[in-house]
């Protein structure tokens, strides 16, 4: 599909088409079958740990959004999958380099070509955000998503940084909680029994000094 195609898909709203440049979910599951994998955050809390290191040693580094990177020793360097819910610069796009590059968001006009005309691009499909947003009864964020996709596919493990469900607020902005629109208190307790009933994933955080 050339650009005008594309163009005329997302303004028309036609699912198919968008969906024909993706890989498959089976596909992208089968990237992360049998990878550890870091799934990297954005709160603010992380900028004063020091998971650099650990993080830039996992199999596959996966970042959200902007993946604000303030310093290597508390956010490492790499970025091997991106997943977006919001628009970001071609220009940004390269320097971060990512080899996946994940739409998670339902808003489809919002999704630039830059990002659907990459290899290795994944279109989340409508469906599953809606269920997850009637689980939660709430917008689910682009980290909840990426945690519910990763706990479906074949994974070793899966560590999380950057996740204290928006106590310290993000590095991306200065919204609170209640100016965004997703449901904190639910994702964290999703997360709790995630982490309870799989042992493969497990929260990082930075020990109270």
């Amino acid at each position: 599909m050339n650009r005008f195609g594309f163009l005329l898909a997302r303004t028309l709203r036609q699912e198919a088409p968008l969906a024909s440049l993706s890989l498959s979910e089976e596909a992208l599951l089968a990237r992360f079958a049998t990878e550890r994998i870091a799934l990297v955050g954005n709160a603010r809390s992380l900028a004063d740990a020091a998971f650099g290191e650990e993080i830039d040693a996992a199999d596959l580094v996966i970042r959200l959004n902007r993946a604000p990177m303030p310093a290597a020793a508390s956010h490492g360097t790499r970025t091997d999958a991106l997943a977006l819910a919001t628009s970001l610069k071609a220009e940004a796009l390269d320097r971060l380099a990512p080899r996946l590059t994940l739409w998670m968001s339902h808003k489809r006009k919002r999704l630039p070509w830059h990002v659907a005309s990459r290899r290795g691009f994944y279109l989340h499909p409508r469906a599953e955000y809606e269920d997850l947003r009637r689980r939660l009864n709430a917008q689910p964020s682009t980290g909840l998503m990426m945690i519910e996709l990763l706990s479906r596919s074949r994974v070793a493990s899966v560590s999380l940084y950057g996740f204290d469900f928006f106590d310290s607020l993000s590095l991306t902005g200065s919204r609170t909680a209640a100016q965004v629109p997703h449901d904190f208190p639910a994702e964290a307790a999703f997360v709790s029994t995630l982490l309870e009933r799989d042992p493969r994933f497990r929260m990082r955080r930075q020990p109270a000094s």
